[in-house]
């Protein structure tokens, strides 16, 4: 079996979620050069909001952390969208901004970030390690509790086909 970031997924029992339009005007991704700009992504199952609340609040972590893992796929099925479901055209993960809607005491963001973080490990290995932002914020959209964005730096065949 061929190494891929797809096999990997297959490997790990992870699924990408299909993409939806996204809420608003705007795109899903940006393709600019050789980086792709993936627009804040919510923990979607098939386009339906998985999980609501405020975590210190209303959302435990370990709900968090799941809704942060589904977050990084979504993240993950705009990239495949992007490379033409070609993933291993993703040559890194850049950068990993990660929202967390939580409550004003609440202060553990980085590790339920980190959660997020791991899946692009586990899929991209050494080229999915990224520089990150971990934000506590008061709100995101539809009352979701994470909200993850990322920058890739893809082949040349995907930014010549763009």
């Amino acid at each position: 079996m061929i190494d891929s970031p797809e096999n990997r997924l297959a490997a790990l029992n992870m699924h990408l979620p299909t993409t939806s339009a996204p809420a608003g005007k705007l795109v899903g991704f940006k393709i600019v050069g050789d980086l792709v700009f993936v627009s804040g992504q919510l923990p979607l199952d098939n386009g339906a909001l998985r999980y609501v609340g405020k975590v210190g609040l209303n959302l435990d972590e370990k709900l968090a952390a799941e809704a942060a893992r589904l977050s990084a796929l979504n993240v993950i099925a705009q990239l495949s969208t992007a490379t033409r479901g070609k993933l291993s055209e993703v040559e890194e993960i850049v950068r990993l901004s990660g929202y967390l809607n939580c409550s004003p005491d609440f202060t553990t963001i980085s590790p339920i970030i980190d959660h997020a973080s791991e899946v692009f490990e586990k899929v991209f290995r050494a080229h999915g390690r990224h520089a990150r932002t971990a934000i506590g914020v008061m709100s995101l959209p539809r009352g979701a509790p994470v909200e993850i964005e990322v920058i890739a730096r893809v082949s040349k065949r995907v930014t010549a086909s763009a």
